[in-house]
């Protein structure tokens, strides 16, 4: 599916007229008649994958209140996110829309590489025009430095938290709608989960979509010493122990907006969601840790393969479960393919919504399918990310049923740092100008005015490509591609056919830094 800049125009912006009095007043008669329409809460954790909830990792990390929801809900089996790191994935989840069309095409957000195009429409702008209240609270990462980008600007009447990727979970600073917070010690989960209850609370009476996104477990690794000795005490390594840490907050946060839900008595017509951005992370920054750790540090991850940053299964298959009492089965597991693209039409179904965006949807209606019913041919799937501008060479994926064909990541290419990938000696003072600006700009909100120039890097040449049958093999241990080789040679033209329909769609952005393309291989 193509768009260009003539079927995808500048996002949809409200109508600022006001209507005239004898029309509201027909229109406030109607809404006394009709039924209340469901509230949503999106809640998004960072860099979580299946194996981080108790009730699939045998009791490894304390989640009483997801595991409650999977019980009370629908739980997929086979979902994913839309790209293996966080802003083109939750860029994906925003527009229903793969991130390569939208611009949000890596994580970088002062090289202004994880923001959604203003031609884009977000789903909190269809929840708007509906006459919702929309509110974001936690981290965005789709947009910084430009407040057109800001959360305010993209259909969120209400924003409490950060527009970076990543936030010390003590020394913390908010920004709130036009003013700030900052942090006195606080930990900024707890912030968090009490910013969404006030939400709630405040917007009882209103139908509401409230996305609140959790920066847990994402690093730096901080928690509650008292709950982290308590995982230490169980073997865990410190940085396993204090990720199991984070998390449990975070459930205990979860807990307390479900039964501001109960309270309130919302709890029936209230959709809940809860996803991940991304699998869970091994390899963390150097510049994260602290010195002598080690970057790259693994925990249980359901038997999958890979984590944050590749597409294998470990990389982009993560967590959904969805409960909405007054319409959804409980206690359901769901097996149809769904991703993350997905939610924006089905959503918008659900809450009986019009699409006012004008650009076409890379995601599928799953209404029906979350009742029960089967998609006779699942729609195929496609995953690519890099540093910078894409490069399909390089650790890209396409999933057509129970095949998946990947096209492995470079060797050498998954941290930046590497030098051999520098064209010149001023791409590698770039990307050291990044990381401190980064830091400072986390420290000190402000310190950063204007985007960073971006890096050049040239990749080696490809890797061969590997094919998995998902339905035998979802570990991803067996490469098939010697013995399918024209499964491999199709699947092989649709990842590429796909990736210059949605190259061609980013390059049609009025932005120049979407006038750039990645660098031919070495």
């Amino acid at each position: 599916m193509s768009s260009t800049a003539a079927t995808c125009p500048r996002r949809w912006r409200p109508p600022t007229s006001l209507s005239t009095a004898c029309c509201r007043e027909t229109e406030e008669l109607g809404q006394m008649n009709a039924p209340q329409k469901p509230n949503v809460l999106l809640i998004v954790a960072d860099d979580m994958g299946y194996g981080d909830f108790g009730l699939f990792s045998e009791g490894r990390v304390s989640t009483p209140n997801l595991d409650r929801l999977v019980e009370d809900g629908v739980c997929m089996q086979q979902h994913y996110s839309g790209s293996p790191i966080c802003s083109p994935s939750r860029a994906a989840l925003l527009t229903g829309r793969y991130p390569h069309r939208s611009g949000a095409i890596t994580q970088h957000d002062l090289f202004g590489l994880d923001r959604i195009a203003l031609r884009e429409t977000t789903i909190a702008d269809c929840f708007t025009a509906a006459g919702y209240r929309t509110g974001l609270v936690g981290k965005w990462h789709n947009g910084s430095l430009d407040r057109r980008f800001e959360p305010t600007a993209r259909g969120f009447q209400e924003f409490t938290g950060f527009c970076g990727g990543w936030s010390d979970y003590y020394d913390w600073h908010l920004r709130q709608n036009d003013g700030t917070l900052k942090g006195t010690g606080e930990y900024l989960t707890d912030v968090l989960t009490r910013e969404a209850c006030d939400f709630v609370d405040r917007h009882q009476a209103d139908p509401f979509f409230l996305m609140l996104a959790y920066t847990a477990p994402h690093s730096p690794f901080q928690a509650p010493q008292d709950i982290i000795d308590r995982y230490l005490e169980r073997g865990f390594g410190r940085i396993t122990a204090t990720t199991y840490a984070m998390i449990e907050v975070m459930d205990r946060g979860i807990g307390r907006v479900l039964d501001k839900l109960d309270a309130t008595g919302l709890a029936e017509n209230t959709i809940v969601l809860f996803t991940s951005d991304n699998g869970p992370a091994f390899f963390n920054p150097p510049f994260m840790m602290k010195p002598g750790e080690p970057t790259f540090n693994e925990r249980f991850n359901a038997g999958l393969r890979g984590s944050k940053g590749w597409v294998y299964e470990g990389g982009i298959r993560v967590p959904m479960v969805i409960r909405h009492p007054a319409k959804l089965p409980a206690d359901r597991m769901n097996h149809e393919l769904a991703h993350f693209t997905d939610w924006y039409p089905t959503l918008l179904r659900m809450c009986g919504i019009d699409n006012v965006g004008r650009c076409p949807l890379d995601g599928h209606d799953l209404t029906d399918q979350l009742s029960g019913q089967s998609l006779q041919t699942p729609p195929r799937r496609f995953w690519q990310w890099n540093f910078y501008y894409p490069n399909i060479e390089t650790n890209a994926a396409v999933r057509d049923g129970d095949w998946k064909l990947v096209r492995p990541m470079i060797s050498g290419t998954r941290y930046y740092q590497n030098p051999d990938l520098y064209v010149s000696d001023e791409d590698e003072r770039r990307t050291r100008a990044f990381i401190e600006a980064d830091i400072a700009e986390r420290e000190a909100p402000g310190s950063v005015r204007d985007i960073l120039p971006v890096p050049n890097l040239r990749h080696p040449a490809g890797e061969k490509p590997e094919l998995y049958n998902l339905s035998q093999d979802p570990a991803e241990q067996f490469n098939l591609a010697d013995e399918q080789p024209g499964i491999v040679h199709r699947l092989l033209g649709e990842l590429e056919t796909w990736f210059e329909s949605v190259e061609h769609d980013r390059r049609t952005i009025d932005d120049p830094l979407h006038s750039f393309e990645a660098l031919p291989a070495r």
